[in-house]
């Protein structure tokens, strides 16, 4: 089968690679640079040791934290307001900070807000700043990724899709994802695992997106489970950051699919961590998929060192239930129903994982998986 793979950004791997992110503003000729980091790790000093390489590369810095939890429009015009006249862009943190980096990379190039662009409306600027992306959580794959997640005026999740939005330089750090909680650590992971599982088995899967989502399933099955127990683990902590990575490879070629739209689904309704919402819709929809029996699935379930493809619920759950993820969605879902979700992931920013999902997805189907998740207890 005939496919193309997306450019990949040069990739730098290594404990304490962050000591080096001055010396690579200044390899891109960087007059001023803006910084966008994780508020909580602004706290923590890392903003001021970052903004002092900057300053001793020669380089006039500006940094944007203002912001918490799942990005949306005004953080990023924000962001668009503090990264205008800047040379580089440099994101560090999560998902939440890497989106809006690319983001605010592209609007502050072009003048225009982000709405502009959302759900490509329309063509991202040719001459988008520079990117420099600093992943500190192992699970989204943003670093990599030209899929930019936002929730839009109306709280709906919307995306921006476009190479133009790609990072230029990608460090990998482990020593930057030592202090993410347990918790995280597992619902992050799993979001990395299920990334590289939905890019090899959906509709859109070919050999170039497979090769990467293979090798992160192998790393993350390898490591995710020390790596939420041992904490200090870098070589553990070092897999699953490079199996994350991996992953939003993957899915630059082959997007997601049911998992996800359950997940974007449920954000639409109420706040919840999109790893955690992940985890929960690829548990409750697994034991269905498999059932289609493909050769991709297979191959999936071979590379996280499995006989076959049905033995990938019980592995999923166990998996799940080492790392201690908790079966309960937030308490912000108590007054809602399994109609509501059903009706979120038939909205149509949602359906294109739908479609790209092996097996068809009939309303029914959405039905039974939405009344399942729904039915999850409510955590205080």
């Amino acid at each position: 089968m005939p496919f193309s793979t997306s450019f990949v950004p040069e990739i730098r791997f290594g404990e304490n690679l962050h000591e080096t992110i001055g010396a690579a503003a200044k390899a891109f000729g960087a007059k001023k640079a803006a910084l966008v980091i994780d508020g909580f790790l602004a706290q923590s000093g890392l903003a001021d040791r970052i903004v002092a390489q900057l300053q001793e590369e020669g380089i006039e810095a500006s940094v944007f934290s203002d912001f918490a939890g799942e990005p949306k429009i005004a953080h990023v015009r924000r962001a668009t307001e503090v990264v205008t006249g800047a040379d580089v862009v440099i994101g560090i943190g999560g998902g939440s900070a890497l989106d809006i980096a690319k983001i605010a990379a592209c609007c502050a190039a072009s003048g225009e807000d982000a709405m502009h662009y959302a759900l490509a409306a329309n063509p991202l600027p040719k001459n988008p700043l520079k990117k420099i992306m600093v992943p500190t959580t192992a699970g989204t794959g943003s670093e990599t990724s030209a899929t930019n997640i936002f929730a839009g005026p109306e709280g709906k999740k919307l995306w921006i899709w476009g190479a133009e939005t790609k990072a230029d330089l990608v460090l990998l750090d482990p020593v930057l994802t030592a202090t993410l909680p347990a918790t995280l650590t597992a619902w992050c992971g799993m979001d990395a695992f299920i990334h590289a599982f939905e890019a090899a088995t959906n509709r859109n899967a070919h050999a170039g997106g497979k090769f990467y989502a293979h090798e992160a399933l192998r790393l993350l099955t390898d490591a995710l489970e020390t790596a939420v127990k041992e904490p200090g683990n870098m070589d553990a902590r070092g897999k699953v950051l490079l199996g994350s990575c991996y992953a939003g490879i993957a899915i630059d070629n082959c997007g997601t699919a049911v998992a996800h739209n359950i997940s974007h689904a449920m954000a639409g309704l109420a706040p919840v961590h999109h790893g955690l919402a992940t985890a929960l819709g690829f548990e409750a929809t697994l034991a269905w998929l498999v059932e289609a029996d493909t050769a991709d699935l297979n191959a999936a379930a071979k590379a996280c060192g499995l006989a076959n493809a049905a033995a990938l619920p019980a592995f999923v759950s166990g998996l799940m239930d080492r790392c201690g993820i908790v079966r309960a969605l937030p308490k912000a879902f108590e007054s809602l129903d399994g109609n509501a979700l059903a009706n979120e992931m038939k909205a149509p920013e949602n359906q294109p994982m739908r479609r790209s999902t092996i097996r068809e997805i009939g309303d029914d189907d959405i039905a039974r998986f939405a009344a399942t998740l729904m039915s999850l207890p409510k955590a205080a």
